[in-house]
């Protein structure tokens, strides 16, 4: 699991964008609070955070010419096995929305897309 830097998501590989939106889905939903390595920090933070994340990978994809579920365009949603939010409280966004989506981690996202596409050559 890896939320790729938020600046990368318009760039993002047909096959990235996808799963990042499956990784967001699994997030907000039976996955939230469930720790691992690479995106525990989302934990640190309102629920709302990861709304607002995925509503610009949602945007992409729709850009793109997909068609994702619009029910992930309601905060409270998290799919359809888990039940949703009462209420979540919303924030006003970031910049970037993750403290975490430093320069460093985005040279960090950008050196494992050019090492994935080098190896699908």
């Amino acid at each position: 699991m890896r939320l790729w830097h938020e600046a990368l998501i318009p760039t993002l590989p047909r096959q990235q964008l996808l799963g990042q939106h499956r990784e967001c889905a699994a997030l907000r939903g039976n996955g939230w609070g469930r720790k691992h390595a690479t995106v525990n920090y989302v934990f640190n933070y309102s629920p709302y955070k990861l709304y607002q994340f995925h509503v610009k990978v949602l945007d992409e994809m729709k850009r793109r010419g997909y068609h994702p579920d619009e029910h992930w365009y309601d905060a409270c949603y998290r799919g359809k096995s888990c039940p949703p939010y009462e209420t979540i409280s919303p924030i006003p966004p970031t910049e970037p929305l993750y403290p975490e989506h430093n320069p460093a981690y985005l040279q960090f996202c950008i050196d494992k897309l050019t090492n994935w596409q080098q190896q699908q050559k």
